[in-house]
C-alpha cells in the first residue's frame, strides 16, 4: 500500500520542471546521432557512439590499435568538437570499449 503525501502539485511542479529541461538539455538522441559529425570520417565505419549518460559518452570501437589512437590522442580533441557542437551539454569523459 502506498503513503499518501499532504504534498501539492504546485509545490512538486518546479522540481518536476527542472528535472524535464535536464532532460532536454542532455538528449542522448541528439548526441549519439551527433558522433558521426564529429568523428573523422576514415574512422566513422569503425567506431559507433552507443549511449550518453550524466555527461559521459560511450563509444564502440572495432580494433584495438584505432581504440589506442583515440584514448591517447584523439580524446581531447573529440571532447572539444562534442562541446562546440552541443553547447548546452556538459561532456565529462568519453569512453571508448572495444567491440
Amino acid at each position: 500500500m502506498s503513503k499518501l503525501t499532504n504534498k501539492h502539485l504546485k509545490d512538486l511542479l518546479p522540481s518536476a520542471l527542472r528535472d524535464i529541461e535536464g532532460r532536454k538539455k542532455e538528449r542522448p538522441d541528439w548526441i549519439l546521432n551527433g558522433w558521426g559529425e564529429i568523428i573523422e570520417e576514415k574512422w566513422r565505419p569503425l567506431t559507433q557512439a552507443i549511449s550518453f549518460e550524466k555527461g559521459v559518452l560511450m563509444v564502440k570501437v572495432r580494433n584495438a590499435a584505432l581504440y589506442s589512437l583515440l584514448v591517447q590522442e584523439e580524446k581531447y580533441k573529440l571532447l572539444r568538437k562534442l562541446q562546440e557542437k552541443f553547447p548546452e551539454v556538459e561532456f565529462k569523459n568519453i569512453i571508448f570499449r572495444i567491440g
